[in-house]
């Protein structure tokens, strides 16, 4: 299966894609059920279980309140943050719920909202059950999902081997590997971004496909924006300063300094990265770029392409689609789930993405593309996700902008050679799974290992 480019960058909300956004789309598609069973008008409760990393790290990624916001009948492409705001302290308040926003049941989340971290589903960690009930505590529905990484939602019947194909019409060029991709390519005469240009024309109108690059072209920077211009202390508890707007101040201020240092780009780099992760550790609006927790390190690259290399709409274009082919690949032969194969599938999985992007909006050969991702990959692969007080912001934040940095190095290292190299992608994408698989839970979107539990101790 060829995944869009349009469903690997979504809009949404913050704190985290597979914590926050699944479960919200999860509830929704608990909603569209009871709708299409013809059984909302008989639901008085619907009870919540979250299983494994959902519990774990559940709180500190707002997952409690991605699923009231969800059965409330909030999507998180559409959410505003005030509104949610509002919404969440009303049923909290009334402990009453507006289902779907149709139906008014009872919700005591000390009830409702069922904590099972020490339980873990066998297909996937990130596991939440919704079970609705009548007026006189008999079942009416139940319904099992597994929110698999960058927003992606699959119920108890898709996963598995026998998983439903994604629904769509055929496409000019599919691609299963990062060899076929190549291949067909070089049969085409194409390079990565055409090839896969051709495949969005197959599903959308082209003025839509140009559009929708230019719209997340356009959140990621305005997500930059608005991370450059906020202070105050980002929540959960850890009292993390936001530090994107001082950066900016120290930047301006040491201008003409600066202009002497030759690394000097790399500090705007490691500015846009905080500003886009500080905006997602808020519960503000970003871009799964392919995940939440890894949302600041294109757009930073981006960014960086954009302001130093004199960038244009089209090498924007081409940098995004360039990205979502990497993205298809790492999304059908392994994973970017934190919970499921540790960091290495959020911010390796966007470093790889982010510099075959930005090598080939440099205009990089096909081959160049293919070992700049295998490097970037090459170079994250055991990357434990282990966020303290399971808060999406230490060590999260800092990572994108280290990300930021050797996904650049990965595509320049590339750009000096010819494309020849000794692994290939693919072997590489399939290194990251195994290593993923026999990683230890403790280090897997648990916080129960590594800096979320030396910390405390120190």
């Amino acid at each position: 299966m060829t995944v869009s480019v349009f469903d690997l960058f979504k809009l949404g909300i913050g704190p985290s894609s597979s914590h926050t956004m699944g479960p919200m789309t999860a509830a929704g598609r608990f909603l569209a059920r009871l709708r299409g069973g013809g059984v909302l008008d008989r639901v008085a409760q619907v009870q919540t279980t979250l299983y494994a990393s959902l519990a774990l790290t559940g709180r500190g990624h707002a997952t409690d309140r991605a699923v009231i916001l969800g059965l409330s009948g909030f999507e998180p492409r559409s959410l505003d943050p005030d509104a949610a705001d509002r919404a969440i302290a009303e049923v909290r308040d009334r402990e009453r719920l507006r289902l779907g926003a149709e139906r008014e049941i009872g919700f005591v989340e000390s009830r409702d909202l069922v904590w099972e971290g020490r339980t873990r589903l066998p297909q996937h960690p990130n596991a939440l059950k919704f079970a609705a009930f009548d007026t006189e505590g008999a079942p009416v529905a139940e319904r099992t999902y597994f929110s698999i990484g960058g927003g992606f939602v699959r119920d108890q019947e898709e996963m598995g081997q026998n998983a439903p194909a994604q629904p769509g019409p055929p496409l000019p060029y599919p691609f299963d590997s990062g060899a076929e991709l190549l291949a067909k390519a070089a049969e085409a005469g194409l390079t990565i971004a055409d090839l896969v240009y051709a495949n969005e024309l197959a599903r959308r109108p082209e003025a839509e496909v140009v559009a929708g690059l230019d719209e997340i072209a356009s959140a990621m920077f305005a997500c930059i924006e608005r991370g450059v211009r906020t202070d105050g202390v980002l929540p959960g508890g850890l009292k993390v300063q936001r530090r994107a707007r001082q950066v900016l101040h120290n930047l301006m201020c040491d201008a003409d300094k600066r202009i002497a240092d030759p690394l000097a780009a790399l500090d705007w780099v490691n500015l846009w990265a905080l500003a886009v992760n500080e905006e997602n550790a808020a519960g503000g609006r970003v871009v799964t770029a392919p995940t939440n927790g890894a949302a600041g390190l294109l757009p930073a690259v981006l960014r960086y392409y954009d302001r130093f290399h004199n960038g244009t709409p089209a090498g924007r274009r081409t940098f995004l689609l360039t990205a979502g082919a990497i993205g298809s690949l790492y999304k059908t032969k392994a994973s970017i789930s934190g919970a499921e194969v540790g960091c290495q599938g959020e911010v390796g999985v966007a470093c790889s993405m982010a510099a075959a992007g930005f090598a080939a909006a440099l205009g990089a050969t096909n081959a160049q593309i293919e070992n700049a991702a295998e490097i970037a990959m090459e170079h994250n692969l055991g990357l434990t996700c282990d966020p303290i007080g399971g808060l999406v912001q230490i060590p999260c934040i800092e990572r994108n902008a280290m990300g930021a940095v050797k996904a650049i190095d990965a595509a320049r290292l590339a750009l000096l050679g010819d494309g020849q190299h000794s692994v290939s992608l693919d072997k590489v994408i399939a290194t990251m799974k195994r290593t993923g698989e026999d990683m230890s839970h403790i280090y897997k979107e648990t916080s129960l290992g590594g800096l979320a539990v030396n910390l405390a101790e120190c």
